[in-house]
């Protein structure tokens, strides 16, 4: 009797075995990278070139954020501060203090301070930092407590979920626009959550949920 089937046929169940294999060993891998803090950088704490401490400047002598990063209440992004933002006072304090060496010297030549970016998000994500400061989000939603923080480091997801999350229930993150950045600003959970309904309601505030919104 003749064959009916040509011969690879029988190496179909071979073949087919090993593409489930392959399959399984692509989704497992995706998912130990994509679930896991390497992808969200969750914990990311980068050697800067210069020891600029969060906890000093905000924390204990009081500046604003919007002294250094001048536009994020204007822009969709947060500026590094210049180098002649901080010789407004390293002119006089600390004036030869050797951490403060990269500063001077940039200052000097105009040559950028090589600062390690620490939250980013990827190219394909859109972002407005100026949209979620002027409608009651402070910066301790995205970034933790910064002003306790001697090293910056990557507090939070950042996420698609993480994201999702708050524009599917954005009143836990609400506050009143005049504290957005005062740091150490706390309010009972309760009156909290009542208040960010409230302001919610009063500013309209529908946050998105369509692809577009981010993804442009």
């Amino acid at each position: 009797m003749a064959n009916l089937y040509p011969r690879w046929f029988n190496r179909l169940p071979l073949m087919a075995g090993a593409g489930l294999l392959l399959s399984g060993a692509l989704v497992t891998a995706g998912a130990w990278y994509y679930l896991t803090p390497k992808y969200s950088r969750v914990g990311y704490q980068p050697v800067q070139p210069v020891p600029y401490s969060h906890k000093t400047h905000v924390d204990q002598l009081g500046l604003d954020c919007r002294y250094c990063h001048s536009a994020v209440d204007k822009s969709w992004y947060a500026n590094i501060p210049s180098p002649s933002v901080c010789m407004n006072c390293h002119s006089q304090v600390l004036a030869s203090d050797a951490r403060l060496a990269p500063i001077r010297d940039s200052f000097k030549s105009g040559e950028p301070v090589p600062w390690v970016q620490i939250h980013r998000t990827p190219d394909f994500v859109y972002f407005n930092h100026a949209v979620h400061v002027n409608r009651g989000v402070s910066c301790v939603s995205c970034h933790g407590q910064i002003n306790e923080m001697v090293e910056v480091r990557h507090e939070k997801p950042l996420t698609m979920a993480f994201c999702l999350d708050c524009h599917r229930n954005p009143a836990p993150n609400l506050r009143p626009p005049e504290e957005v950045y005062n740091l150490r600003w706390t309010n009972d959970p309760a009156k909290q959550l009542a208040m960010g309904k409230k302001f919610a309601h009063d500013w309209k505030i529908m946050s998105s949920q369509n692809c577009y919104t981010c993804h442009r």
